[in-house]
């Protein structure tokens, strides 16, 4: 029987979260620009941000259109998939950033949007692709809730990294693919 809590699928995202709010504090207090070390493409330097650019938030706008989401579908994620989700989640963080290293317009990339559009997608299209009633109400639920994200994916203004949103969707997938059949 698995002791799983709802607080305890939290952690990540939360410890995540937590992160993304003391670098804007670090930030916004002591005026740092972190958004230095977002993603550059096809940079030795631009390169750290494949690590930290999630971390890092142009406003608290941008920080809170992202906390918000990560706190419900990162627990999600962790509460109902708990035996896959560490793997999805980290595919879901470094993929999604590595493919706006190799592929994005050079432009400083920063923000955890390709994480929630990489968690959103694979919510989504895991319970269509597994199709067992479980992941098809989360599916359902995740598509009502965040759907509209999938208009992110184009290039509608230029200052949001599109390029994170489609790499995240795609990532997302592609993940929920290739996990169709695992234990969860």
């Amino acid at each position: 029987m698995s002791s799983r809590t709802l607080i305890g699928s939290a952690v990540v995202p939360i410890r995540l979260v937590f992160l993304m709010w003391l670098a804007f504090a670090v930030d916004f207090l002591y005026g740092y620009d972190l958004a230095i070390f977002g993603i550059f493409p096809r940079s030795i330097i631009g390169a750290i941000g494949i690590v930290t650019a999630p971390l890092i938030h142009a406003n608290p706008v941008h920080l809170l259109s992202n906390t918000v989401p990560l706190l419900f579908l990162g627990p999600t994620l962790f509460f109902y998939y708990h035996k896959i989700a560490s793997a999805v989640f980290l595919r879901c963080y470094f993929i999604t950033n590595l493919l706006v290293w190799f592929f994005a317009r050079p432009y400083l990339h920063i923000g955890a949007s390709g994480l929630v559009y990489g968690l959103a997608s694979f919510l989504i299209f895991f319970g269509f692709f597994r199709r067992d009633f479980l992941s098809l109400i989360i599916s359902v639920i995740v598509l009502l809730l965040y759907g509209s994200i999938f208009y992110g994916i184009l290039p509608a203004n230029s200052n949001i990294s599109w390029e994170s949103h489609l790499a995240g969707g795609v990532v997302g997938m592609v993940t929920a693919v290739q996990f169709r059949r695992k234990r969860i």
